[in-house]
């Protein structure tokens, strides 16, 4: 029987094939780590240009975050001014409910005002009708220191002459503001003097609308009138009946002088009788009232005591008064 030989593990041969596995071992390691410093040179470019990339980005961050902070500081700017503007607002609210209460108490109070007008208007209208039917009893010609005051249109004729201006001027403007309080409204007013002149000359065959302020505008030119007269009262007469006399209207004529200088009574009565027709009712449409002035120092008592002769019949024919004042 053979014996067999030992074999020993770690003999030079197997020492050979280690040394020879851990060369090619390290020879692969050296040939990889040839490639890796191109790599790393590449990674680490990639990485400025990514590191550069990134700081762009934050500088366009904070830029933005600049912006930013800007739009709130001017946000929260906006929301203290919409804060103040809402607290007015608020205010005002309150003092509305305020006044708005204030006023459903003053409407309350003016509904009961109200109330007590439209009962004491019906209460007045009551009263108006009584009155109505005192004056349908009384006659047509009820008049006012015997001047009747039915009429709705008012005409003046005064005498502009030297005698009336420095005699009787003061008690002639007097007469005109008592007679237009007899008439504490008309429809129309107008004046002329004597001759037919117009006070308001651009006026001729229109009315004068009757108001305080043109009441005190006649009262205004007539204390410096001073157009141009031959004392003689039928040519005004005859112009405001001529200009101004309508079926449809109740139209009063007062005539203020002291002289009539004209050449016949009965001329004159037959010209205005002319004129001043009779309306639908039988009666003279214009009616005509006369005043007149006393004879004036150095004036001849002729033509004074012709005036009121004058005007009494005139004021007889045309259903009006004819006053003879005395000095």
């Amino acid at each position: 029987m053979r014996r067999r030989r030992s074999v020993e593990v770690f003999s030079l041969s197997f020492l050979d094939c280690i040394c020879c596995g851990f060369g090619a071992i390290i020879l692969l390691l050296v040939l990889t780590e040839i490639g890796r410093p191109v790599v790393l040179e590449k990674s680490r470019k990639n990485l400025d240009g990514q590191a550069r990339a990134l700081v762009a980005k934050l500088h366009t961050i904070r830029g933005e975050t600049d912006e930013l902070t800007r739009e709130l500081e001017g946000s929260r700017a906006t929301l203290e001014h919409d804060r103040q503007k809402l607290a007015r607002l608020s205010g005002d609210l309150s003092a509305i409910q305020g006044q708005y209460a204030s006023s459903t108490q003053d409407a309350s109070v003016s509904n009961r005002v109200e109330k007590e007008l439209v009962a004491a208007y019906q209460k007045l209208s009551a009263e108006m009708q009584r009155v109505l039917q005192r004056r349908a009893k009384r006659p047509a010609t009820e008049a006012i220191g015997g001047i009747p005051v039915d009429s709705e249109y008012i005409i003046f004729v005064v005498d502009t002459s030297d005698s009336m201006t420095d005699n009787h001027w003061a008690a002639n403007l007097d007469l005109i503001d008592e007679i237009l309080g007899f008439y504490p409204h008309v429809v129309g007013l107008q004046i002329m003097n004597d001759q037919g002149a117009y006070m308001f000359g651009d006026t001729r065959g229109k009315w004068l609308t009757d108001s305080l302020e043109q009441r005190a505008e006649i009262r205004k030119r007539a204390r410096h009138w001073a157009a141009f007269s031959q004392s003689n009262p039928v040519p005004g007469m005859e112009e405001a009946i001529r200009t101004y006399w309508a079926a449809d209207k109740r139209i009063s004529l007062f005539v203020l002088g002291d002289e009539f200088t004209g050449k016949s009574i009965q001329a004159g009565l037959d010209g205005i009788s002319a004129l001043n027709k009779p309306g639908p009712d039988g009666r003279r449409v214009v009616r005509i009232n006369a005043i007149g002035f006393p004879e004036g120092t150095g004036m001849s008592p002729d033509t004074n005591i012709r005036f009121a002769a004058l005007m009494r019949l005139v004021c007889a024919q045309n259903n009006g008064t004819f006053w003879g004042l005395k000095n």
